[in-house]
């Protein structure tokens, strides 16, 4: 156990490092994200401004999307998704690296999406920041393995999107409701449980789709 632990930090500790030198995927989430909120505080009318609250969740998710699909693009371009495949240690320790090292982008664009929201709209309260980090938790489970499964493909731009955003309907839904409803504990249960559900399933599954 302490030596999964010990790759899957090497390889989080990679991919951080990776981005603190090539600056190629956090400052193009940071962009995109502002530039949404600024969209819609312009777009949208004073008498509609509740709604803004759903339209912070299409902002993180389409951000996070963003940073999934370039999430294996160095290791696929480069060859070292084949040699980190051969190398003997489990595979899945692979799939957990990259779910913490693109939690960690995400959790940074949040920390500037969070307070521009609160900027341009309203405050958001303890039920929407919790609702954020557990919505974080399921994209970077699901996403890391959908984002491995598209750097396989030409058209890895187009097949992202196809196969992360109908399992981003959940998250959605449980984030909004979390951030609207007085009473946001079943919602928070449920992404909770979307989050157990599917990194046993992406932890088990990983290695077949790599090894594919």
């Amino acid at each position: 156990m302490t030596g999964y632990l010990r790759d899957v930090a090497a390889l989080a500790r990679k991919d951080l490092l990776l981005e603190l030198r090539g600056r190629d995927t956090l400052p193009a989430m940071l962009l995109f994200v502002v530039a949404m909120l600024v969209a819609f505080r312009f777009a949208l009318p004073r008498e509609v401004e509740g709604a803004a609250e759903g339209l912070l969740w299409v902002a993180i998710v389409f951000t996070a999307l963003l940073g999934l699909t370039r999430a294996f693009v160095p290791e696929r371009e480069q060859g070292v998704l084949d040699a980190l495949v051969l190398a003997p240690a489990d595979r899945s320790a692979i799939w957990l690296g990259k779910v913490i090292a693109v939690f960690a982008f995400l959790v940074a664009v949040e920390a500037i999406a969070v307070p521009a929201f609160w900027i341009f709209f309203a405050p958001l309260g303890w039920a929407t920041v919790a609702a954020i980090l557990l919505a974080n938790v399921g994209i970077c489970t699901v996403g890391a393995l959908l984002a491995a499964m598209a750097a396989a493909g030409r058209a890895r731009e187009l097949l992202m999107p196809l196969l992360f955003l109908p399992l981003a309907i959940p998250i959605v839904i449980g984030g909004v409701g979390a951030t609207v409803v007085a009473e946001p504990g079943r919602y928070l249960g449920f992404l909770a449980l979307y989050d157990a559900v599917f990194a046993i399933l992406a932890w088990a599954t990983f290695e077949y789709v790599v090894v594919e």
